[in-house]
Parts: C-alpha cells; structure tokens; sequence
C-alpha cells in the first residue's frame, strides 16, 4: 500500500522535498496514522503544520472538510495546502 503526498507552497519549504510516498504493510492510513509518519519520516514542523486547520487536504484532488475522518488507499495522492495569500 502506497500513498503520495505533495507538499504545495511555504509547506514544501517547510517538508524540505516537493512530495514523499509512504508504504504500509498493514493496511489504509488514517489521518492519525499519516500526521504520525510525517512527523517520524519528514519532520516535526510539517506534521504540525497540516494540523493547523488553515492548512487544507485534498485527496486525488478533492478537497477535504473533514480531516478527522479520512482513510487513504493504495495509490491516493494527498495534497498539503497552505492557505492562499497575495497582495
């Protein structure tokens, strides 16, 4: 089981990478499960940023109003988006 995740704007900076694909043996990744292996295989600063509720998830380009509740199967692509800004 492999699922993508692609970090977009300051949180690709925040990453350190674009984008990372994470393998599971056991089955799905829950949101709990994927905030756990950002923070044990990217880092600690952007596991906490995607639970900052202004940061938005998309699945396979959808996004997502309800975080808490996901499930990610094989071949999901999760987007991190940060909030939009300009000026």
């Amino acid at each position: 089981m492999a699922v993508r995740v692609v970090y977009l704007g300051k949180l690709q900076d925040v990453a350190g990478r674009p984008e990372s694909e994470f393998s599971s043996s056991s089955g799905d990744l829950d949101w709990p499960d994927l905030v756990e292996v950002l923070r044990n295989h990217v880092n600690e600063d952007v596991a906490d940023a995607v639970c900052d509720p202004r940061n938005k998830i998309a699945v396979n380009g959808q996004i997502q109003s309800d975080r808490e509740s996901l499930v990610f199967k094989h071949g999901d692509e999760v987007a991190l988006l940060p909030p939009v800004s300009g000026g």
